[in-house]
């Protein structure tokens, strides 16, 4: 072990630190898993990076058990950047704005997406996937998960947003990946490198297996499990055919969670957000009338469609004071904005579901007709569900609060307890959110938990974060039954297992009943192809089993 540290501490200009306080920091994300690495390196730049992966690849033919896992902010919740090894931290000098111009920007992984954020706010641009840990989480992660939010319904993923990519493959040599096609792609499956050889792989694989890449892509339209072969180019390519169509190999590292490459620069194309918003907001007594609600909504093209259940609603009620805080405002006047709601309360009960369907336009008189609209449309429907409008960006504002913070609220307020994200981020088809939800329902209240229901339904991602007693004997247990129950109901609907977590540690074990056998073994394909040694944050997508998960895990035995 000595040797390894000394050996790194000769080979890089980074900080190399073993210390126990800063090990202990790293060997956990936001997630339920504890794993404890050997050492945390800071690289410089990315030939610092590079001169890593090559030091690795020579202790790995040495006969030596070392890997690398890069990391960026540390939020996931799926123990994604969690390793026994090396642990990359980007975000102390990898994490440079180095160039914004009109359009696109040019970004090191390790900036945090706030900071990223005010700069690209100048220019009147944004990079629209942003999440719901927007304030910490770093752009890096964002692309290793192929991650989304709020703006998905109108806007998409992350993937939709890289142009080009910079990664230290597994030669141990900086890359540039972006999409290639026409003469560019031919020459590329022509040249005889380490790129060449990587292209004519991949254009293989995707050749040779169109039928079960078409059978086993995701029926749903926002998906991060998996290695993304769908979308990176034509399937019809053909080494020495005289049309060569596009291969993306940017976009297969986008959502790889660091799996077959380090990224080290990130080229983004940016959107120019319109400047006013109106909301109509919908309190559903009964879950059944989102048949009827999700597709008049989804008709009219909003830019957001969110939700909150009436476990989150409770809890604003509860802890209004603290709901006031966050929104900087005096109780008396939040309380008075609230009337309407709390009216709603005393004469018809806690709804079971709350819809925020936001509306976007170049002027306030066209977003606040467009709510208006919808509105009238949703009254004639004579549901006996309550209806406002938030006419504009500082109405609306105190219902996005109770969206975003109501769940790191919940735990702070519930002592002895640790979020369990392990449900947290599955994906239905919407128009079956009325017949899934409630059989959803019916399976959690098998278990005694708290938790609350977030959702992004216009696209059907919902994310369920219970709390657990860390010291309760049957949480490992709970995890495990649960985790299998809520999956094989969301597979039954064609769903996916995450819309933008990613697989992780938490469900990796879960890919191959997602996909398939013969699917699973394509992502092994496409690991071997790009990580022959499995140096790249092994046991991620593919290769860690249930027990193997399950042991990991920061809960008793």
């Amino acid at each position: 072990m000595g040797n390894l540290i000394e050996d790194l501490k000769n080979s890089v200009k980074g900080e190399v630190d073993d210390s126990s306080q800063t090990l202990e920091k790293f060997s956990r994300d936001a997630s339920l898993f504890r794993v404890l690495p050997k050492v945390i390196v800071r690289p410089k730049d990315a030939e610092d990076v590079a001169g890593i992966v090559r030091f690795v690849l020579e202790k790995k033919k040495n006969g030596e058990d070392v890997s690398v896992t890069a990391r960026s902010a540390g939020t996931d919740m799926s123990g994604g950047p969690l390793n026994n090894s090396i642990i990359l931290d980007v975000t102390t000098h990898l994490n440079k704005l180095i160039e914004l111009s009109d359009g696109y920007a040019v970004v090191e992984p390790g900036m945090y997406f706030r900071d990223f954020d005010k700069e690209t706010k100048k220019k009147n641009l944004e990079l629209p996937s942003y999440t719901a840990s927007r304030e910490i989480c770093a752009v890096g992660g964002m692309v290793a998960n192929d991650s989304g939010g709020e703006k998905n319904l109108k806007y998409g993923k992350t993937a939709r947003y890289v142009e080009e990519l910079e990664v230290v493959l597994a030669d141990g040599q900086v890359h540039t990946l972006k999409k290639l096609e026409g003469d560019a792609l031919k020459e590329k499956l022509a040249e005889q490198s380490f790129e060449g050889e990587l292209y004519r792989a991949v254009a293989t694989l995707l050749k040779e297996n169109y039928a079960v890449i078409e059978k086993g892509k995701p029926h749903v339209e926002k998906n991060s499990s998996g290695y993304a072969l769908w979308d990176i180019g034509d399937p019809s390519t053909t080494l020495g055919a005289s049309r060569i169509p596009s291969l993306n190999l940017a976009r297969l590292i986008v959502g790889s969670q660091g799996t077959l490459g380090v990224i080290t620069k990130i080229r983004f194309r940016l959107v120019r957000p319109q400047a006013y918003s109106s909301m109509a907001v919908f309190f559903l007594k009964d879950i059944h009338d989102l048949s009827v609600l999700v597709p008049k909504i989804l008709a009219h093209k909003p830019d957001s469609f969110e939700s909150y259940d009436e476990h989150t609603f409770s809890l604003a009620v509860k802890y209004f004071p603290e709901f006031a805080t966050q929104l900087k405002a005096g109780i008396i006047s939040l309380g008075i904005s609230f009337l309407p709601e709390l009216w709603m309360l005393l004469t018809g009960g806690i709804p079971k579901l709350v819809l925020m369907v936001e509306f976007r336009a170049d002027t306030q008189e066209e977003a606040l007709q467009k709510a208006q609209t919808l509105a009238k449309e949703v009254k004639t429907l004579n549901l006996h569900d309550g209806i406002r409008i938030a006419k504009n960006e500082h109405t609306s504002r105190k219902y996005w609060i109770i969206r975003r913070e109501s769940f790191n609220l919940l735990r702070q307020k519930v002592r002895g307890m640790r979020a369990a994200p392990f449900i947290d981020d599955f994906v239905v088809p919407p128009l079956s959110l009325a017949e899934f939800l409630p059989k959803l329902s019916v399976i959690l209240s098998e278990y005694d938990l708290t938790y609350t229901v977030a959702g992004h339904v216009g696209d059907g991602n919902f994310h369920i974060i219970p709390l657990i007693d860390p010291k309760r004997p049957d949480a490992k247990k709970i995890i495990e039954e649960l985790s299998h129950k809520v999956y094989d109901l969301v597979l039954s609907y064609n769903g996916s297992i995450s819309g933008e977590h990613n697989d992780g540690l938490v469900r990796t074990p879960y890919v191959e009943q997602m996909f398939g056998v013969e699917m699973k073994k394509l992502f092994e394909d496409v690991k071997m192809i790009f990580d022959p040694e499995n140096i790249f944050n092994p046991g991620k997508k593919v290769g860690t089993s249930f027990a193997e998960s399950a042991s990991r895990l920061d809960l008793p035995i």
